[in-house]
């Protein structure tokens, strides 16, 4: 069942989504060696309560944490622990929030210090793909036209798409349908029609597209151990562009 929003709808995933932006550049603050993720977890969950909101991550599914931090090789989902952040490292931090039964959720991955430019331009083009998938978010487009935009643009750069972990709806569920894969054939999948909200999250690889579990049961890794990035974005779709109801905006100023 596909949820359409209405515009108070709308403006309320707005706000959350909001909050998901101003977290993250709080948190982003304090991506510098020495730092464990789990003092940015701390950090994101008073950030978030203090601001009149539930961490939407906290128990979703047992989620034991408010933040996803997935390092280097970790793709996504990455719990939280004594990890001490080092100079040169990428950090993923994917954020969601609950305000006035909505949610929030998008994710943005860091440099930490000096970061290697390989590594950097696998951030940048990530970013980049986000942006180009969210330019085929439209109604009467499909959702492959938003897949192949994002797979073309990565490959064409040398990466590589990870096509097991998708984006998705969002709305009074962190996780509605359909579910919004980062690869794909213009023209095919499933109609965009104005009023759908959902969030679309490149996880894009430097080496292989494969992946794995770890023992935790929750973080993703790439099997080959090479950096993995991570940018996502809440949308809802209009007749036009795209409505981009989170933001890097508070980031970049910070």
């Amino acid at each position: 069942m596909i949820y359409i929003k209405t515009p108070e709808e709308i403006e309320k995933l707005r706000k959350s989504n909001i909050l998901v932006g101003k977290t993250l550049a709080e948190v982003g603050k304090h991506v510098k060696p020495g730092v464990t993720t789990l003092e940015l977890d701390k950090i994101a969950e008073d950030f978030i309560r203090s601001n009149g909101a539930e961490p939407g991550f906290l128990g979703y599914d047992g989620f034991p944490n408010t933040l996803c931090v997935s390092v280097n090789d970790k793709v996504v989902h990455g719990i939280p622990s004594d990890y001490a952040l080092q100079d040169g490292d990428v950090v993923s931090v994917d954020c969601g929030t609950l305000m006035d039964g909505f949610y929030g959720d998008s994710a943005y991955t860091f440099c930490c210090g000096n970061v290697d430019p390989k590594v950097k331009k696998l951030l940048q083009t990530t970013k980049e793909a986000l942006y180009l998938g969210i330019a085929e978010a439209r109604a009467g487009h499909r959702l492959g036209d938003v897949g192949y935009a994002i797979q073309q643009h990565c490959q064409a750069a040398g990466f590589s798409v990870v096509r097991e972990m998708v984006g998705h709806g969002i709305g009074r569920d962190m996780h509605e349908a359909p579910e919004v894969p980062n690869y794909g054939k213009r023209g095919q999948g499933l109609l965009l029609r104005e009023g759908m909200t959902i969030a679309i999250e490149p996880m894009i690889n430097m080496g292989n597209r494969g992946i794995v579990l770890e023992r935790d049961g929750w973080t993703i890794r790439t099997i080959d151990r090479k950096p993995s990035a991570h940018f996502e974005h809440t949308i809802a779709i209009g007749k036009g562009e795209a409505d981009i109801l989170s933001t890097f905006e508070y980031i970049v100023e910070s």
